[in-house]
């Protein structure tokens, strides 16, 4: 019975993933923000803000799915995103955004690593494991697809009012949550015992000491995942430092997304033809090395940088999650999801004012560059770590 039921799963996956990716803000959110009187130090604060509430949750959170269930944790992470769009339709002004990102802060610890655990044990409960990054790789497509066509909407919306995109927002992300109610906790090969700080504190040191090759491939991961939690946020003043008109936003938004999507869906293909080394080199090469050519880009060839940073953006994040899931067993799948997504936002909250105030008062082609420096350098270091273990 639970194998005819458990079949749902992976399109419920699919609709809370399309109420986190519809974003219909997105295009014209640092325009918001300005426009309610923040300078970029302000935008990238409340960034930080957002990180940093993950990253207090992130792993524990994981871990809470691991030992309560990836549903209940889904549940509650729906419902507080739906809360935290509900607080942006409401608020003006920095304190009052803050409120919101903690919000949604909380939302996405909640629901980082919950729904791929989710899904990898869905399909091994199927007996259709080797099946994940094609599954991935089509969620991954649906969220840009859904953010691709959110750009479009969201720019319309904006050209009401810069705050009916979040109002509407609030309406997308109330459909996780029957969503998230009517997924069924498939069971797993192994159950975890007890919930204590003792038992995450030995699988952090079992991911990123014990397991060297897991670690190489979280590394790595992580670094990928800051170029495009970064990216997300640079976009729109670089459209405006080359002079992109504000009426194009919605469209350069909506087809990068749609670049992402095309070889997300394509990418467990990719990963059957190419050499693990090729991939992770691929990767570090476009993405990290890709900031620092935008840094001396501009006009049509930063807008085709752009391109080739998305695409390669889109084959990599279902492989390399991948990667980390042959890796992992089901019991700690979520916590070790979590401890990637961790990584990311911790790194984030320190680097990100950083860069925001850097581009205030000098420019952003440099601010482009050492960020890309940082996270190219990341993933070569993960890469040699990579192929020592590999070696052994």
């Amino acid at each position: 019975m639970q194998f005819k039921s458990i079949n749902n799963n992976i399109l419920l996956l699919y609709l809370i993933k399309f109420s986190k990716w519809f974003m219909l803000f997105m295009p014209i959110i640092v325009i918001f923000f300005q426009d309610n009187g923040l300078e970029m130090r302000h935008i990238f604060t409340l960034k930080a803000i957002n990180a940093i509430t993950v990253v207090i949750l992130e792993i524990p959170s994981g871990y809470m799915a691991d030992v309560l269930g990836r549903k209940k944790t889904l549940v509650l992470g729906t419902i507080l995103s739906f809360g935290g769009f509900i607080a942006y339709s409401i608020a003006y002004g920095f304190w009052g955004f803050a409120i919101a990102e903690l919000l949604i802060g909380v939302s996405m610890s909640f629901i980082s690593g919950a729904d791929s655990a989710m899904l990898y044990d869905t399909l091994f409960f199927q007996k259709k494991a080797d099946e994940y990054s094609k599954q991935e790789g089509r969620i991954t497509a649906l969220g840009n697809f859904s953010e691709a066509a959110a750009g479009i909407l969201g720019g319309l919306l904006a050209g009401v009012s810069l705050r009916l995109p979040f109002i509407a927002q609030a309406g997308v992300a109330f459909i996780g949550i029957p969503a998230a109610l009517l997924l069924i906790e498939p069971e797993i090969h192994q159950k975890v015992k007890k919930t204590t700080m003792l038992a995450i504190a030995k699988t952090m040191k079992y991911v990123l000491v014990q397991n060297k090759m897991l670690r190489a491939y979280i590394l790595f991961s992580s670094f990928a995942g800051m170029t495009s939690l970064t990216l997300a946020w640079f976009i729109q003043p670089f459209f405006t430092s080359i002079d992109i008109p504000l009426t194009w936003f919605g469209i350069l938004w909506t087809s990068l997304n749609l670049s992402v999507a095309l070889t997300a869906v394509f990418a467990y293909k990719l990963q059957s033809a190419l050499p693990k080394t090729a991939i992770l080199l691929m990767v570090a090469f476009f993405t990290g090395g890709g900031f620092i050519l935008l840094g001396f880009s501009n006009g049509i060839w930063g807008i085709i940088i752009l391109f080739l940073i998305y695409l390669v953006r889109g084959m990599g994040t279902p492989i390399l999650k991948d990667f980390i899931n042959q890796n992992t067993a089901s019991d700690i799948r979520a916590t070790v999801l979590s401890i990637r997504s961790f990584i990311i936002r911790i790194a984030f909250a320190v680097i990100s004012p950083l860069l925001g105030w850097y581009t205030d008062h000098y420019n952003l082609s440099d601010a482009l560059i050492m960020a890309g420096s940082i996270f190219t350098g990341g993933m070569l270091f993960a890469i040699f770590l990579y192929k020592k273990e590999k070696a052994s």
